[in-house]
């Protein structure tokens, strides 16, 4: 049984199974699956960080046992590293922001955020690449992706700074 609900996590809920760019689909889904949390149905940043942990923490586990048995230590159908990875600036965006939640202005940065974190996760800029070729388990299938998603918010941050100091 614990197989199965590894298998599930591991590739959110067979969306990794897909044939075209599970990567790509399940970063989208995250994305849309975190606006709808945060702007629609308005859950708690604390109750959304809780099950984030929960879904980070469980994922070295759940990757580790999936790939134990499998050749390719970073199979195609593994994308709850996706998850992680594009929640991290995403959640970020969310508290720099407070209770103030512009609908547009989310909605655009979201945009950005989704682009940027599957370029970093696709082009695999230093250190990402590291981790992405020398950790062949659970770690380095994660932790790639959650540089892609560090990468995004050094990104924006740059963007804000030269934007605020540009067109004040």
């Amino acid at each position: 049984m614990i197989k199965n609900f590894n298998y599930l996590f591991v590739t959110f809920f067979g969306i990794g199974t897909i044939r075209f760019a599970p990567g790509t689909i399940t970063s989208l889904i995250t994305t849309v699956l975190l606006f709808s949390l945060f702007h629609i149905l308005n859950i708690s940043n604390n109750i959304i960080l809780l099950f984030l942990f929960l879904i980070f923490f469980y994922s070295f586990y759940a990757v580790a046992d999936y790939i134990k048995e499998n050749e390719n230590k970073d199979p195609r159908e593994v994308v709850i590293d996706e998850v992680i990875g594009q929640s991290i600036p995403i959640y970020l965006f969310e508290i720099a922001h407070g209770s103030e939640k512009n609908f547009q202005e989310a909605i655009l940065f979201y945009i950005y955020i989704f682009i940027l974190f599957r370029f970093f996760d696709i082009k695999k800029p230093f250190p990402v690449n590291i981790f992405d070729k020398n950790y062949k388990n659970s770690f380095g299938v994660i932790i790639d992706d959650v540089i892609a998603g560090l990468y995004v918010v050094l990104t924006l941050i740059v963007f804000i700074i030269i934007k605020s100091n540009l067109f004040t």
